[in-house]
């Protein structure tokens, strides 16, 4: 990067540091550390709500995504808006009216507290490793510009972020997620522009989008039918979405502490139902645009010499190895391939009689590149001895880095990482609220919490902070086994479906089943979880094939089931609350 790039990412996370630090100034009790004091407008919940959902994965890989496999991802998101009203139904007004402090404090007050304590390990199981994956994709960033090591890159990572996480709580999060997603956005919307920008004379939007359609990334839309009935290993089609979706949201926005925790902070339930609402209506088109950048790219390196390989520092590892030559010898095929790729792209884009024709020629040419592709990846993993390959992460920074102009590679680089800070400073938040309150307060001691007792108040506050800090070491631990999850958008939503179904099977059972029992729902939701992580061993291993959406689908229908058929065998008195 050239020294102006070096500045503007310098000054733009240094601004974020230090307005994070300057809005840390709050209520130095639990109330104000977790939950800004619900003091938060339904405009700042919807922001805070969006900044810890789109982490840098989603800028990061998501254009690599489309890049790879086409806009389809987006069919992932369609259950959320459908998700977002039956919250505003259900959860918003029961955690409003019961005024918790995490969303499992309600599952002790209608079962008991092993099953809110259960769910809540299991939040904070699935949390805590995503929050990993989360710190390790920007850390590719550094290490990949800069060459570092990727330990020592995860860790100057997290210890930045843990700053204003650790001294301001929820409300410097809150703030600092408003300033972060203003300049994401502005950056993203820059970063499409000049792709179309630097397209050939000649070559527009329309243009680009027709090269697009043309090889297969405008798939916006897909069924997941083939000849032979529907296909339940296909991860991302419009029944998938719809169905696995909503259940993944509903649990994510319902049951999940990060996202519960950023409505918590509203003035009342009308501002939380307004932020959530209105998160429904603007996500979909939101991912939309991303995964559109990655379409767009996949045009901009149809009329250039796209590389074989997108992940430079890899590659040159592998060309250390014996087999330089044939990988030398592979990319020169590829290149071939390629040229002949963009002549037909070129024909169908310029003004030649029956340009149609050759839309055809696009899909076998560009069929033929992408095994190219898939060969030159596995010879790269015989070199290096199976290593993940998986360059997905690095298509869209490897346009940033090689093509845009001076000062826009390092606000584009600070874009992802005040994404991966926004997402990451709401989830260590929520560990700690959870570590605290469902953990720390609930046993080891038995006086009720009282925000008058201030000696009291600076005891919890001193703890909760301690926690903030001792989750983001354990965060920036699992980072550093990341880096063998291939697609991390991908890995942190699969990781996040091993755990979502069971939990929000807990929560249905609690607000919908009102004669089950702690005991039924408690032994379905073992019952449950391990049946989820059995349905992900088989598919793993091809046993079966089921995408991963499905498992919430699973997850929530066992531990329901589950609990009807337990009850009449169980003993134990049922709660409402």
């Amino acid at each position: 990067m050239s020294r102006l790039d070096w500045i503007v990412l310098a000054v733009t996370l240094a601004g974020i540091i230090t307005y994070g630090l300057y809005k840390s100034r709050t209520t130095k009790n639990l109330e104000g550390y977790f939950l800004s004091n619900r003091s938060m407008p339904w405009y700042l919940v919807l922001l805070s709500i969006m900044g810890t959902q789109a982490s840098a994965i989603t800028f990061l890989s998501a254009p690599g995504q489309a890049f790879t496999d086409g806009m389809r991802f987006v069919q992932y998101y369609l259950g959320l808006p459908i998700a977002m009203v039956v919250l505003c139904i259900t959860f918003v007004p029961i955690f409003s009216k019961l005024k918790v402090f995490t969303a499992y404090e309600y599952l002790e007050q209608r079962f008991d507290i092993k099953t809110r304590t259960f769910t809540s390990f299991l939040f904070l199981l699935s949390r805590g490793l995503s929050t990993g994956i989360s710190i390790y994709a920007p850390s590719i960033i550094l290490s990949s510009l800069l060459g570092w090591d990727i330990f020592w890159t995860n860790i100057v990572m997290g210890g930045l972020l843990i700053i204003y996480t650790v001294s301001g709580g929820a409300k410097a999060v809150a703030y600092t997620q408003q300033l972060q997603l203003v300049i994401i956005f502005a950056g993203m919307f820059v970063a499409g522009y000049m792709i179309v920008h630097l397209l050939p004379e000649g070559v527009g939007f329309t243009d680009a989008l027709k090269v697009s359609g043309a090889g297969g990334k405008l798939n916006v839309i897909t069924t997941g039918f083939t000849p032979k009935g529907f296909d339940w290993k296909d991860r991302y089609n419009i029944v998938s979405g719809l169905i696995g979706g909503f259940f993944l949201a509903l649990s994510y926005f319902g049951t999940d502490q990060s996202q519960v925790g950023r409505y918590l902070t509203a003035k009342n339930d009308t501002e939380s139902k307004l932020g959530l609402l209105m998160n429904g209506l603007v996500k979909v088109p939101m991912q939309f645009l991303i995964l559109l950048l990655g379409a767009l790219l996949f045009t901009f390196y149809s009329f250039r010499q796209a590389p074989v390989y997108f992940d430079n520092a890899t590659q040159q590892q592998a060309f250390a190895t014996p087999y330089k030559a044939q990988l030398a010898a592979a990319e020169q095929s590829f290149n071939q391939a390629q040229s002949s790729y963009r002549y037909y792209v070129n024909a169908y884009t310029g003004n030649v009689l029956n340009a149609e024709q050759y839309k055809d020629s696009i899909a076998i040419a560009g069929k033929r590149v992408q095994e190219m592709r898939n060969g030159y990846k596995k010879l790269l993993q015989t070199a290096l001895h199976k290593t993940d390959v998986s360059d997905t992460n690095y298509i869209f920074l490897r346009f940033v880095v090689d093509y845009l102009p001076k000062g826009m590679v390092g606000l584009l680089i600070a874009i992802i990482f005040l994404a991966a800070w926004g997402s990451i400073a709401a989830a260590l938040n929520s560990l700690a609220s959870c570590t605290m309150i469902d953990f720390h307060m609930r046993f080891s001691r038995k006086e009720q919490y009282d925000n008058t007792n201030i000696e009291q108040c600076e005891y919890d506050y001193k703890w909760s902070r301690l926690y903030t800090l001792g989750w983001g070491v354990f965060c920036i631990i699992t980072a550093q086994f990341a880096s063998s999850m291939g697609s991390l958008i991908e890995a942190v939503n699969v990781l996040g479906s091993l755990f979502y179904g069971v939990i929000l099977g807990i929560f249905l059972v609690g607000f919908y089943m009102k004669r089950i029992k702690a005991n039924a729902v408690f032994i379905a939701a073992v019952i449950g979880e391990c049946l989820v992580i059995t349905l992900f061993l088989l598919d793993r291993y091809e046993v079966i094939g089921l995408g991963f959406l499905w498992l919430n689908v699973a997850g929530a229908v066992a531990v329901v089931g589950l609990s009807l058929l337990l009850q009449p065998l169980l003993p134990g008195k049922a709660k409402t609350v």
